[in-house]
Parts: C-alpha cells; structure tokens; sequence
C-alpha cells in the first residue's frame, strides 16, 4: 500500500520533488489516438500554461516540466519563506484565484469591517490556506482538476481523467535534483518525439532555449525564463533562491547527454561537461543510468545514502527505503 503523503513530503529534508500524474483512459492526453485518428495536441498548451501559470498564485516554483502523450512530469521547489512572508490579503487574494473563498474571506477582500470572533475565524481559515498554497498535494490537485474538467467537456463524458494518485519523488540533494531534471527534460528525445532539446515543445528546457536565444542581451544564455524556477550561478552565500549552478553549464550537460543517449548511438559524455558530473559528485556511468532510467531506479527518496537515511528518520521510517539504489548510483 502507498504511504500517505505526509510521510513522503519533509520540507526539513528537500524543497525539491519529482512528481508525475498518468492518465487512466485509452483518450490520450495529448498527441493523436491511433484508433479514432483523433489529435488531441492542443491540449499540451492547456496543460503548459496551467502550470507555469500557478507558480504566481503557489509558494511553489516550477523547475523543469515535460508534457507527454499520457503524462506529464514536474520538478517542484517549495519556498515555504515566500508562504511566511505573505500579508494575510495575500494569502486570501491568491485562494480567490483558485476559489470563491467564503462569505467572511469575501468581506475581508472588501476591507468591511469584522468582529473579533469573526477576525478570529478568518485567521485560522487563512492559515490553513497559507499552508495549502505551499502544498504539493493542492498544486496538483488545482493543476489537474482544471485539466481533467476541460477534457471531461471536450470529450463529453464524466468520470477519472487522472489516476487516483500522483507519484512524488524526494529529491534530496543537488546531483539527485539535476539528474532528474534531465531525465525529464530528455523526454521527448528519448521518445523520438523530438530530434534535439530546442524542438522538444512543451517541455523546460525548450522553454529556457528559446528565451535565452531571443533576448538582444549579450549574456543570451543566461537569460531566465518567466514562470519557471531560476539558475542562480554557482553556489556562493547569500545567493537568491535558485538552483545553484549557471544555466550554461545545465544545458550543455542536458545536450551532452541527449546526443549519446539514443538508442543508436554509442559513447561516452563529453569531456566539456566533466567537471560539471565532478562537481556533483557522479561520474559520467552513474549520470547516464540515472538521467535516462530516473524513475525505474528510484522510489520515493533519491539522494546520497546518508540523506536518505536522515529523510526517512524524520519522517519515522522503521526501515530506510532506497538505500541500494543511493549506494550504487549517487555515492560520491
């Protein structure tokens, strides 16, 4: 039996997680049903916007994503600082987006005037939402709710879109974050969807690609991209928050990768990208086997043995799980 998700998520242990949802029925979510001959690729824009849309309303920011025929992948940060840092009109402002709120959040938003009891309601109400605006679990659940409605209606039929429940992956340290994050980006090139990283639409990388190379700036490259999680550079104090390497070193890594990871080719990474794997700690077997069987190696926590074991502590594990795969694949 799946463990709930209270003891998957540990916001002590990682900002970062891996999670995927699939659909249940045969009507794809996007691409062309090889029965009916019907094209379902516009849905792919439903679901890139709605994600890249709720990082402005969540405490929760967007890393990498892949949208797929039948699933779709997220990488997620959340930045419970942001959540802390709200006023209380921002929080109900945000939940307004998502939902009608109630007929005491309605006057608030109104700045009519509450009574104490009334006041008190409301602030336990806003906590609770302020909790939930930095919740993976309502960040898919809003992202596909909204989905599943409108292929429910273009389809005209009731019932699951999703399955039940959506697989979440901790990713607890940097060489577990970037190696998935390339799993996911290399997705439409593994399935031969996409010849290389800036063709493969609907996905991140493509995304960061194509908004570095249309930018006049001299540092293109560099260039961040709108509603997605930033590259802040290498690590150093007081950085702003970000993943901690330059986005130059990230996409040569990916493309390096993506070259020799197709079925018929043969290789070995490029040495232009070795002191990125150093610096994470992997050498160039272990980053192939993880960056393109990410899911088939890991289950719900993927880091070093030692921060596997301190995540699973906290969460009140007896038993520590994904110990072997971290002893063979992430041990520096």
């Amino acid at each position: 039996m799946p463990k709930p998700r209270k003891q998957q998520v540990s916001i002590e242990a990682t900002p970062y997680y891996h999670c995927v949802s699939r659909c249940v029925r045969r009507a794809y979510l996007c691409g062309t049903d090889s029965v009916s001959g019907q094209s379902y690729e516009h849905r792919r824009g439903w679901l890139e916007e709605r994600i890249l849309a709720l990082p402005q309303i969540f405490a929760i920011q967007v890393a990498a994503y892949a949208v797929m025929s039948n699933h779709y992948h997220v990488v997620l940060f959340i930045d419970t600082r942001q959540a802390q840092a709200w006023s209380d009109m921002d929080v109900v402002l945000r939940w307004h987006q998502l939902f009608k709120g109630n007929a005491l959040s309605q006057r608030f938003v109104q700045e009519e005037l509450l009574s104490e009891p009334e006041q008190q309601r409301l602030s336990i109400l806003i906590e609770e939402w302020r909790s939930r605006l930095s919740d993976i679990s309502w960040f898919m659940r809003v992202l596909n709710e909204a989905i599943a409605r409108e292929a429910n209606a273009e389809d005209d039929c009731s019932g699951r879109f999703w399955e039940g429940r959506f697989k979440s992956q901790a990713l607890l340290d940097e060489a577990a974050l970037l190696s998935c994050m390339a799993y996911v980006d290399l997705n439409p090139v593994r399935a031969k969807i996409a010849a290389t990283l800036e063709t493969s639409d609907h996905t991140s990388v493509s995304r960061r690609i194509n908004d570095a190379t249309t930018t006049v700036n001299t540092d293109a490259i560099e260039r961040q991209s709108s509603g997605l999680l930033p590259f802040v550079g290498h690590p150093k104090q007081h950085s702003p928050v970000g993943i901690q390497m330059p986005l130059s070193d990230y996409l040569a890594l990916v493309d390096a990768t993506g070259r020799i990871a197709r079925g018929d080719k043969r290789g070995a990474i490029d040495t232009s990208v070795s002191p990125i794997l150093s610096r994470i700690g992997l050498d160039d077997n272990q980053w192939l086997t993880i960056s393109q069987q990410f899911e088939q190696c890991f289950t719900t926590f993927v880091g070093s043995e030692s921060n596997v074991r301190s995540a699973c502590e906290r969460l009140g594990y007896k038993r520590p799980t994904g110990i072997a795969p971290a002893r063979k694949l992430l041990a520096g």
